[in-house]
């Protein structure tokens, strides 16, 4: 089994990443080949990086840092889920991910995005792009909802269609490949 964290990076009031995490975290589950965690950045609440020192020393001052290290550290794969504002992802996602350097490398990193027209492609290429410079390997796999509202049933759950729901299937399959080949990486500490 590995250990796959789910990350919802939206922290705002009428959020709905939340939903959108709880319909990965349902699939993931199904996978049977992970540990699943839901971890909401909105509920995590980080305040804005607050370490006198870099990441890549790993001398925590702060219990908030020290947690997050930890979570981030068990994991051996991620699945981002995010919104895209203003044709990026959430500054909250980008203050968590720059919280450390070590604990994120060498994992694989999937993304769920979600938005209007764009279905948070745009939010996906740009932390896409992130991700690398922490030493992740972000999947080509990804799952994106245009209008993503429509979604989202009376009872304020999300729903989403066969071809969505397989196409999470096969992203999920992939990072369990990725993983088990990145673990290998991170065992060989030369």
């Amino acid at each position: 089994m590995y250990n796959l964290k789910i990350i919802s990076s939206t922290v705002r009031p009428g959020r709905k990443g939340p939903l959108v995490a709880k319909w990965v975290e349902d699939i993931a589950r199904q996978n049977g080949n992970f540990d699943v965690e839901v971890l909401d950045l909105g509920e995590i609440n980080l305040p804005m990086m607050n370490e006198p020192n870099h990441p890549k020393l790993k001398k925590y001052q702060h219990e908030h840092t020290k947690w997050w290290s930890a979570k981030i550290d068990e994991a051996d794969a991620f699945v981002f889920v995010t919104a895209e504002y203003d044709y990026n992802y959430p500054a909250p996602l980008r203050n968590a991910l720059e919280y450390l350097f070590q604990e994120w490398s060498y994992k694989p990193a999937a993304i769920v995005s979600y938005g209007g027209v764009s279905a948070g492609t745009r939010a996906t290429n740009a932390l896409k792009a992130d991700l690398s410079t922490f030493s992740m390997v972000p999947l080509t796999e990804s799952v994106n909802f245009p209008f993503f509202q429509q979604n989202i049933n009376d009872q304020n759950e999300f729903e989403a269609n066969e071809v969505s729901h397989k196409a999470a299937e096969y992203m999920l399959r992939q990072l369990v490949r990725w993983a088990k080949g990145l673990k290998a990486i991170r065992e060989d500490k030369g």
